[in-house]
């Protein structure tokens, strides 16, 4: 019915809706964006840890030394940014997983089954707590 997608187009998408990303360009350029990661990529240089988007560096990121606990302004941004780093190794490694984008613009990986991981949200937890361990979200995410 033409009125209802018009109807729908102006209104914009549902509430708890997700956002439509699955134009192959368009996926590729959120993950690049995604994959970005600032802090974290500096903070791990710091400590002598390059990150090359493996399963291998997230094992690695869950070793370091928790300095950034010591700067309360700055762990939120630097968990936001593993959650970030996390959701990229599981796209590029797992095969079927693709960013989403809520309409809030807070990104969730999706796996080939449809499964969701909130990567920011384990990143934040990461950050705080130390735990879960990112190498753990991520074998998880890889048996699915």
């Amino acid at each position: 019915m033409n009125f209802l997608d018009t109807w729908r187009k102006r209104l914009g998408p549902a509430h708890g809706t997700t956002v439509d990303t699955t134009d192959e360009a368009e996926q590729e350029g959120i993950a690049e964006l995604l994959s970005e990661c600032e802090l974290l990529r500096v903070r791990a240089a710091q400590q002598g840890l390059e990150l090359d988007d493996t399963p291998a560096s997230l094992e690695a990121l869950d070793q370091l030394s928790p300095r950034w606990r010591d700067d309360p302004e700055e762990m939120p941004w630097l968990g936001n940014d593993a959650g970030l780093y996390l959701g990229t190794v599981i796209v590029r490694t797992v095969p079927g997983a693709h960013w989403h984008l809520w309409p809030s613009g807070t990104p969730v990986v999706i796996l080939a089954s449809g499964r969701e991981i909130e990567v920011v949200g384990a990143g934040l937890d990461w950050a705080t707590a130390g735990a879960p361990e990112l190498c753990q979200v991520y074998a998880e995410a890889s048996e699915m």
